[in-house]
């Protein structure tokens, strides 16, 4: 199982989705074998590092996505990811149009694994201070529970 995370620059959100995933994966289900990554849906920070507030964020929840290098979604990555996540509206609308649509039922909104958000978006927290990036990990933490839950169920034939 492979899984893509996606916002517009790909140094913000879906790092600390991706870090954060990864972060649940070996903590609650090493036993899964499942592929994280995250990209943009624009190249503006291609090959930079995570925005230092967000890896400041992640940090405090002990989580290292210093590593992780911002690139863009290509088209081969429509056809390697089973699930390709989308932070918001506008990000998963760039999807939908720059994908087949044969690939368009691997592609989803993020929130819409955490029940008390479905269809809402993960604020980019971009402009603003320290805490809208504590905001987005408290979500990203919600709909990362929600989407390990399906991928459970699914390993084990109950969905």
């Amino acid at each position: 199982m492979k899984i893509l995370f996606v916002c517009m620059g790909n140094i913000c959100r879906s790092p600390m989705a991706e870090g954060y995933f990864r972060h649940l994966l070996a903590t609650r289900a090493g036993h899964l074998d499942i592929t994280v990554d995250s990209a943009g849906t624009h190249g503006y920070h291609a090959g930079s590092p995570p925005d230092p507030r967000a890896q400041d964020a992640a940090s405090r929840r002990g989580i290292d996505i210093s590593k992780l290098a911002a690139r863009d979604v290509v088209e081969a990555d429509f056809d390697l990811f089973d699930y390709i996540i989308a932070m918001d509206q506008d990000n998963l609308a760039d999807l939908l149009e720059k994908s087949d649509p044969v690939y368009h039922d691997r592609i989803g909104l993020f929130l819409n694994y955490s029940q008390a958000h479905e269809g809402m978006d993960v604020p980019d927290p971009y402009y603003g201070g320290t805490t809208g990036f504590e905001r987005v990990l408290d979500l990203i933490e919600k709909a990362a529970d929600g989407l390990l839950t399906e991928l459970e169920q699914a390993a084990t034939g109950k969905v």
